[in-house]
Order: structure tokens, then C-alpha cells, then sequence
């Protein structure tokens, strides 16, 4: 039996996950989570081969959990199920340590796929990402500029492109407001932008949200 735990910030999503994996005899939801801190504790009292991990979080987002782990020698293996872009997020993701990636406007029966795929011990991509890979090992392209950025400064990112003010992002990822600066400061010199504005012209067009 597969033992699944799942990661996710919205319940109905989660629920919807958990009906999918339903139809699946050799699969069993263990534990269900909807930050970070709460999917510390499900790991550890929840004996678990993969973890389904969303990754726009509250606080601590979905590739610094993906760190924790690694950090850790965690055995547990991860497959992202998130609605932002493969062709902007799946490489990355699995750069940081993930077996998988599925965007969750995708086929529901790829779930299954996935879950049994990873749980074999093996990495699962679908055919658009999986493309991706061909094409840059063929004709490796230039880095785009948001590629250099850490994870830390991509989650600033998203969340100035969504409208938050600096002291909601502070709030929201437990840094101080002085320390959230810099991360802005950063991505305006490493975006070559000049504003908050155009920050978010950037994230949009880049489809990062």
C-alpha cells in the first residue's frame, strides 16, 4: 500500500485529491496538511512514501518545504500538484528536489500515475514537461532573469504581483519588514525594474502567477 500524505492550503482541493486517490485500491491517504508547520507534524507521526505538495503555501511555501526535507535526508518523495505554469515552475521544482510535478488544471488520472510512478522509486513528468527537458538539453536557451532568483525572493515576488503590501508579506512568510525590503530590493536590481508596478507587469507576463 501506498501511504500519501497531502499538502494543501485549500480544503476543496485537497478533498478533491483524496476522491481521485480513492479510486486507487494500492493507494491510502495518511494525513492531510495545510502549511507548513502542519505538514512537520503529519511526517512525524505519519508513516508516509509521498507527499502531494502544493506550492503557494501560507507563510513557508511548498520549495522550502521541498529544502526542509532535503535538508533533512527525508525519504519521503514529493510530488507538486500546483496551479502555476510547468513550463515556468516544473524544472525548477525538480532542480530543488522533487520527483514530480503535475499542474492541477491536468487530467486527474495522470494522479494516479504519478503517485505509483514515484512511489516505484522513479521521477514523473508529463509529456509537455518532459518535452521541455528534450528541448533544453538539445538547445540549451538563455536563463531567464526570475531564474536566478531564490526562493525566498520568488515568493516576494509573487506575492507583490498579488497585491500584498510589504508588512502583509512579512506577516505572511515570519520575516521582519526590514528583512522583506531587501528581498524587494533584490528583485528590482536582479529584474533590472524600478518599481512595484512593473514587478508585477513582470510576474504576469513571465506567467509566474
Amino acid at each position: 500500500m501506498i501511504k500519501v500524505v497531502l499538502c494543501d492550503d485549500h480544503a476543496m482541493v485537497r478533498r478533491g485529491i483524496r476522491d481521485t486517490l480513492s479510486e486507487a485500491v494500492d493507494i491510502q491517504v495518511v494525513g492531510e496538511s495545510g502549511s507548513y508547520s502542519e505538514v512537520r507534524e503529519v511526517l512525524r507521526s505519519a508513516a508516509c512514501d509521498v507527499l502531494i505538495l502544493d506550492l503557494n503555501l501560507p507563510g513557508r511555501g511548498g520549495l522550502e518545504v521541498l529544502s526542509s526535507l532535503r535538508e533533512s535526508g527525508s525519504a519521503v518523495r514529493v510530488l507538486i500538484v500546483s496551479m502555476f505554469a510547468e513550463d515556468q515552475y516544473a524544472i525548477r521544482c525538480l532542480r530543488a528536489g522533487a520527483h514530480g510535478y503535475l499542474n492541477k488544471a491536468g487530467d486527474p488520472a495522470e494522479l494516479i500515475a504519478a503517485v505509483r510512478t514515484i512511489a516505484q522509486g522513479r521521477k514523473y513528468v508529463t509529456a509537455a514537461v518532459s518535452d521541455m527537458l528534450v528541448n533544453n538539453l538539445a538547445e540549451p536557451s538563455a536563463e531567464t532573469l526570475h531564474s536566478t532568483l531564490s526562493e525566498r525572493e520568488l515568493q516576494t515576488l509573487l506575492k507583490i504581483a498579488s497585491g500584498k503590501k510589504l508588512s502583509e508579506i512579512a506577516e505572511e512568510l515570519m520575516l521582519s519588514p526590514k528583512t522583506v525590503s531587501v528581498y524587494r530590493a533584490r528583485l528590482l536590481e536582479k529584474l533590472k525594474l524600478n518599481n512595484n508596478a512593473e514587478l508585477t507587469v513582470y510576474a504576469i507576463r513571465n506567467e509566474l502567477v
